[in-house]
């Protein structure tokens, strides 16, 4: 295969497919929506057994758990898809949605009117749902997406781009609309990230290694995070059952997503109370624990504890490990986040009101959280109808990326017959 032409012909099938995308009306998006949901549902039994041959051949290549826990299809991962496509049916239609308008001096009037972004590319490692929540999201945002997923998932990802495309067609709209880039060389990523004549954003939702490769050869713009290092505070006015609830679930109900908690803290005064606690529960899981001198001391005996490293605090393990530090307050806890967080997710827990109110306003993350588990920044909890990704950039879109996230605004002006003097 000449990958070069091949994603070059790729790439002006989107851009032609992105016209009629950004015309069609809200009643027939969402008719192509519902016929992927109805078909997703039809063949969940070769949608599994597709996942099957990946998984085969995941583990006989030695991935690890958190990268076959992403690319397993569960029958509640099938459910989800088609939840999160039902979701963003019931969604407002953003596209042609007028705001701000306002009359100016000179009698016209100026608003906004909000449009698609284009073509979007989209390049994920192993998870099959990406493809489905991608798709939702683009076809309903009126764009066209380029979908490189990773080559872990390529039986999958091709027998989930099938129904894709038997729903848009059903309902009218063009195939090439949602494509799935059907080859795992990854020269493919290489052509794609340097076609902006066809290519309007990139948006990568995988490991850091390829979200740097990215951000040096790209020539379109990305909608990116690069780690997910999420903290989760227990303040001296916190609940002590909200904070061992909090503390376990955002480690331990997934280790391979971005918003699991990668680093512990805890108020001075409440820590000889909670950590011992906290680590009962984390034994239970086999959780290893990374602590500072302060924590050490309070855990002595805990089966599974080392000194925590200078770079452990900027670790996003993925794994059942867990950084720990006792800090002396709110203000300390902010400081330590600032400074090593990845500006992802970033949580308190506590009972005092004005320390919440501190921690929402000084934390500079895409999500801050009071009194709940990072495990929540995500855009079907968010109520988005499933995510794009997640950015902890600061322009254009930050946290859980929905379908506002990939549209534009563009100005518009009405006049009654006015001219500039």
């Amino acid at each position: 295969m000449d990958i070069k032409l091949y994603i070059t012909q790729v790439g002006q099938r989107a851009r032609k497919a992105s016209r009629a995308m950004a015309k069609a009306n809200t009643g027939v998006k969402n008719q192509a929506l519902a016929l992927i949901a109805a078909a997703i549902r039809r063949d969940a039994a070769l949608l599994r057994a597709a996942n099957e041959q990946d998984l085969a051949a995941a583990r006989a290549n030695g991935l690890t758990d958190a990268m076959l826990d992403r690319l397993t299809l569960s029958d509640q991962a099938i459910a989800t898809m088609i939840e999160g496509l039902e979701q963003i049916i019931a969604l407002p239609d953003p596209i042609g949605e007028i705001s701000n308008m306002k009359y100016r001096p000179t009698g016209i009037q100026v608003g906004q009117m909000r449009v698609p972004l284009g073509v979007i590319g989209i390049i994920y490692e192993a998870r099959p749902n990406v493809t489905v929540d991608a798709a939702g999201l683009c076809i309903k945002s009126g764009n066209a997406t380029i979908l490189r997923g990773g080559s872990e998932a390529i039986h999958c990802n091709q027998a989930l781009a099938k129904l894709v495309q038997e729903g848009l067609l059903g309902a009218g709209l063009p195939a090439d609309a949602v494509q799935v880039i059907e080859t795992t060389d990854r020269a493919a990523v290489g052509e794609l990230i340097t076609l902006p004549q066809y290519v309007d954003v990139i948006v990568p939702r995988g490991g850091k290694g390829l979200i740097e490769r990215l951000m040096r050869e790209s020539k379109v713009p990305m909608i990116k995070h690069l780690d997910g290092i999420c903290h989760v505070y227990i303040d001296d006015k916190a609940d002590q059952k909200k904070a061992l609830d909090i503390a376990f679930n955002a480690k331990c109900h997934r280790y391979g997503t971005c918003n699991t908690m990668e680093t512990l803290l805890v108020a001075r005064n409440i820590a000889p109370l909670l950590l011992p606690e906290l680590a009962k529960l984390y034994a239970a899981k086999d959780v290893e624990l990374r602590a500072d001198g302060e924590a050490r001391g309070i855990l002595s005996g805990y089966p599974h504890l080392s000194a925590a490293s200078e770079e452990d605090w900027r670790t996003e393990y993925l794994a059942p490990i867990l950084a720990i530090r006792v800090v002396a307050d709110v203000d300390a806890a902010i400081e330590h986040i600032n400074h090593y967080s990845s500006q992802h997710t970033d949580a308190i827990v506590t009972e005092d009101y004005s320390r919440a109110m501190r921690f929402l306003r000084e934390v500079d993350s895409a999500s801050v959280m009071v009194n709940a588990s990072t495990r929540f920044a995500d855009g079907f909890e968010y109520g988005l109808g499933a995510e794009i990704g997640i950015s902890n950039d600061k322009l254009h879109a930050r946290g859980p990326v929905g379908l506002d996230g990939l549209t534009s605004l563009k100005y518009v002006v009405l006049g009654h017959g006015e001219v500039r003097v």
